[in-house]
């Protein structure tokens, strides 16, 4: 179902202007013109026809360049981001949820439809992310996500702790209370992690290095994914409860690192996104100097 919708989708959608700019600027200008809703886009059409001719002029070398100095934050983003989105402990549940749900106290059938609630809330906040992401932007969505995962994961590993074990299994109502914070700690990675820690990569790649910067993005998600995956089930054995509190801190860290370290790209073009590095307290040490020229949203 979800390969027809991403199928349909791709169908009926057009190219960026970013992408026509590099082969019909009359084209791209007409595209322009439909998203903005304006006939006035002569600024920004000559905005991305300057940057795609740098992008084409730099292409051939993309992943040289993404190991210079000044290209650092990116290089550093590329690699952090997948890796934090994988040790939020979204796997736990995606991979493990119904055996989860069964050292709770659940029935084979109840374990079944407690991982199908989940997946529906998943699903839902993801929806509700799309609606309201550029209206409050990605670092506050990070940042209540993050608060959110933390606190039922906490809660989650002192429920286990804490409750009374009868042939494996804890009490009922301990049991529907784990589901519950389950519920919320999936909503919270379905409208902050999820869906940005795909996003936010797309933004943040200025487009010279984007192509390189993108492939390492999805290679590192892919290699910690297989590691996660294969590191739940002697973890659950071993340290049992304590999953949830390694989990929880490594959400704490990550946190905190987008906080620090991540600009706010809300309502910035991606052709200006550049800039947003050399603005920033911590990374415009390492930048070169950029065209800061129509940012319209800097956040530190």
């Amino acid at each position: 179902m979800y390969i027809l919708i991403l199928t349909i989708g791709l169908g009926r959608s057009s190219r960026s202007p970013n992408i026509q700019t590099t082969g019909d600027v009359h084209k791209a200008e007409l595209m322009l013109r439909r998203i903005r809703g304006t006939n006035n886009v002569q600024d920004e059409l000559a905005d991305l026809v300057e940057a795609s001719s740098e992008s084409n002029s730099n292409a051939q070398h993309g992943f040289l360049n993404l190991l210079q100095r000044r290209y650092r934050p990116e290089l550093v983003m590329a690699f952090a981001i997948p890796f934090f989105q994988q040790v939020t402990g979204i796997n736990v549940v995606a991979f493990y949820a119904p055996v989860l749900f069964r050292t709770v106290g659940f029935g084979e059938s109840g374990s079944l439809m407690s991982t199908l609630v989940t997946g529906i809330v998943g699903t839902a906040s993801t929806f509700l992310s799309m609606l309201v992401v550029d209206r409050i932007g990605r670092k506050t969505l990070f940042l209540v996500g993050g608060l959110q995962m933390l606190v039922s994961q906490v809660i989650i590993g002192v429920i286990i702790m804490v409750a009374e074990v009868r042939e494996g299994v804890i009490g009922e109502g301990y049991g529907y209370a784990v589901v519950v914070l389950v519920c919320v700690y999936v909503a919270g990675f379905g409208w902050s992690w999820g869906p940005l820690g795909w996003l936010v990569p797309s933004e943040i790649f200025p487009l010279e290095i984007r192509s390189a910067a993108q492939s390492v993005t999805v290679a590192v998600s892919f290699v910690f994914t297989f590691a996660v995956a294969q590191s739940v089930p002697p973890m659950l054995c071993k340290l049992r409860a304590g999953v949830f509190f390694f989990y929880g801190g490594w959400v704490m860290v990550m946190t905190v690192a987008v906080q620090l370290f991540l600009p706010e790209t809300k309502n910035v073009p991606i052709e200006k996104v550049a800039g947003l590095w050399e603005k920033h307290w911590f990374w415009g040490k390492l930048t070169r100097k950029r065209d800061t020229q129509g940012t319209t949203s800097v956040s530190n």
